[in-house]
């Protein structure tokens, strides 16, 4: 499936791309407002927009797609909590809402759930899976009920399986950018080893952590 994202946060932006891409969608990413503008034309399956970004904000952007597309389906991300506008992005015409910060299995499941595509669960290896709508690790028979911040960094590591993510990802995608100390940092890496039944999660040199789906 073809899907068009406007995301100006290059670390989400990339990391919905990967996790899409993943899942057999074919995207093309944005992180400008006007560069977006002049490409919403080339037959999208559906479209992801954030609010805030340079030069023309998503809900122009959401105007002008609707005057080419009356179907396709159309999900904003935004941070924002104003009514207004959030109102102006149902008036004009979005299908969906979901407000940052969010898991990225969330957006795969309205985007499959709009596009008639099903999917609930997220295999880590062949013991263990990740259910993101109740926000559990099973293992075999056993359940685990993740915290808010720990289904964030579950999100993070399952889109970046064998990939280092670096101290800054993990700021910006589980603290949205926010400060976060590397001692906050690591007593939820510590609390998030302590629920999953085996060794996934490994330390980089002082620069981040490597998930590795396979068993340590």
């Amino acid at each position: 499936m073809k899907i068009f994202l406007l995301e100006d946060n290059k670390t989400l932006n990339e990391t919905i791309k990967l996790k899409f891409e993943k899942n057999d969608h074919k995207v093309y990413a944005f992180l400008d407002g006007k560069d977006a503008y002049e490409n919403i034309t080339e037959g999208f399956s559906c479209f992801i927009l954030d609010i805030n970004v340079p030069n023309i904000d998503g809900i122009r952007i959401l105007q002008k797609i609707r005057k080419y597309y009356e179907e396709v389906p159309i999900i904003i991300i935004s941070a924002t909590v104003e009514f207004e506008i959030i109102k102006n992005a149902y008036d004009f015409g979005c299908n969906d809402y979901l407000k940052k910060p969010f898991f990225i299995d969330e957006l795969l499941i309205k985007v499959n759930k709009l596009c008639k595509i099903s999917k609930k669960e997220i295999s880590i290896d062949k013991d263990c899976a990740f259910n993101f709508s109740d926000g559990v690790i099973k293992f075999k028979d056993e359940k685990v009920i993740l915290t808010k911040k720990e289904n964030l960094m579950m999100n993070l590591f399952l889109t970046n399986i064998n990939k280092l993510v670096t101290y800054e990802n993990i700021q910006n995608y589980v603290w949205e950018g926010e400060y976060a100390s590397l001692d906050a940092i690591r007593t939820l890496i510590k609390r998030l080893r302590r629920k999953l039944p085996k060794q996934y999660i490994y330390a980089s040199s002082n620069s981040g952590y490597f998930f590795n789906s396979e068993e340590g």
